[in-house]
C-alpha cells in the first residue's frame, strides 16, 4: 500500500516536471506577450488621447463637455481593440465572435436598452450642447453646477454641496434651464408700498440703492416700475442686470437694504389687511 502511494507521487511529480519542460517556456512567452500588449496598448491609448485632446482644444465649436465625452469614447474603443488582440494571442478564434456580433448585438440590445438609451442621450447632449462644465442648470427638480459627464450620466453639485448623479436619458428627457448660458442675467425683485406712500420717493430710494452696487451692469440698464395695484399695496418691480455669478449677492443684499431705507424714510411696507365690520341688529 505504501509502495503504491510512493509510486503514484513519483508519477505525479514526473508528469508536472515533463509538463513544465514542454509547456512552461511557451506559457511564459505568452504571458510576457500579453503583458507587453497591455502596456503598449495603454501607452498608445494615452498618446492617442493627448493627440485628440490637442485637436479638440483647437476647435472653437467643441466645448469641454464634448471634449471629455469624445475622449472617453476614444479610450473605450482603444481598450476594446487591445482586448481583441489579447484574445487572439490566447488562441481564441475571433471569426465566430465577429460573425455572431449581429445576433449577440440584437440580444444585448434588449438586455441593455437602458444603457444604450443613456449612451444615445449622451450623444444628443454632446451634439446639442445645452450646457458646459461649470454651468449652473435646472434639470427637472434638481439644480446644481455641472461637474462631469460620461457616457452614462451627468454629475451635478448642488448649492448645499450635495452630489447628484442623473442618467443621461433622464437629463435629455426633461427641460434644461441653463443660468450660465449668457454673460448677463436679470434679477427680478418685487417691492410693495402702501397706497398712501410717496411712490416717486420710494422709486428714488430704490434707484439710490441700485446705483451703489458695482455688480449691476450699465447695459442693459435696470428698470424700476409700478407693476400691480393690489388690494392693500402698490407693487413695484425692480429689474437690474448682473453677471450670473453676482445674481444672489445682489438679490439678498437688496432685500435687507430696501427694508432699512424704507423704514428710515418713513415709507410703509404693507401687509395683507381685511376690514371686518360687526353690525348689531336690534331684535324685533
Amino acid at each position: 500500500m505504501e509502495t503504491t502511494a510512493i509510486k503514484a507521487t513519483q508519477d505525479f511529480i514526473e508528469t508536472i516536471r515533463s509538463w513544465f519542460q514542454a509547456e512552461s517556456l511557451d506559457l511564459l512567452f505568452k504571458l510576457l506577450g500579453i503583458i507587453l500588449i497591455l502596456l503598449v496598448g495603454k501607452i498608445l491609448i494615452i498618446i492617442l488621447r493627448r493627440f485628440v485632446r490637442t485637436l479638440l482644444s483647437r476647435s472653437k465649436k467643441i466645448n469641454d463637455l464634448m471634449a471629455q465625452f469624445l475622449l472617453k469614447v476614444v479610450s473605450v474603443i482603444g481598450w476594446m481593440v487591445v482586448l481583441l488582440i489579447v484574445l487572439d494571442q490566447l488562441g481564441v478564434n475571433l471569426a465566430p465572435i465577429i460573425a455572431g456580433l449581429g445576433v449577440t448585438g440584437f440580444i444585448l440590445g434588449f438586455a441593455f436598452q437602458e444603457s444604450i438609451g443613456n449612451l444615445l442621450s449622451g450623444v444628443m447632449i454632446v451634439l446639442n450642447s445645452p450646457f458646459r462644465i461649470g454651468d449652473f442648470v435646472d434639470v427637472g427638480s434638481f439644480s446644481g453646477t455641472v461637474k462631469d459627464m460620461d457616457m452614462m450620466c451627468v454629475t451635478l453639485a448642488t448649492p448645499d454641496n450635495k452630489r447628484v448623479i442623473l442618467a443621461n436619458k433622464l437629463v435629455w428627457g426633461q427641460a434644461i434651464v441653463n443660468y450660465s448660458f449668457t454673460e448677463s442675467r436679470r434679477v427680478e425683485m418685487g417691492v410693495s408700498v402702501a397706497y398712501e406712500s410717496d411712490i416717486e420717493k420710494a422709486k428714488a430710494i430704490i434707484w439710490e440703492i441700485l446705483n451703489s452696487y458695482p455688480e449691476i451692469l450699465a447695459e442693459p440698464g435696470p428698470s424700476v416700475e409700478v407693476n400691480k395695484l393690489n388690494s392693500s399695496s402698490v407693487d413695484l418691480v425692480v429689474r437690474p442686470w448682473t453677471k450670473p455669478a453676482d445674481y444672489w449677492a445682489v438679490y439678498f443684499r437688496f432685500q435687507q437694504e430696501i427694508l432699512e431705507k424704507f423704514r428710515a424714510a418713513g415709507i410703509s411696507i404693507p401687509f395683507p389687511k381685511m376690514d371686518v365690520r360687526i353690525q348689531d341688529r336690534a331684535k324685533p
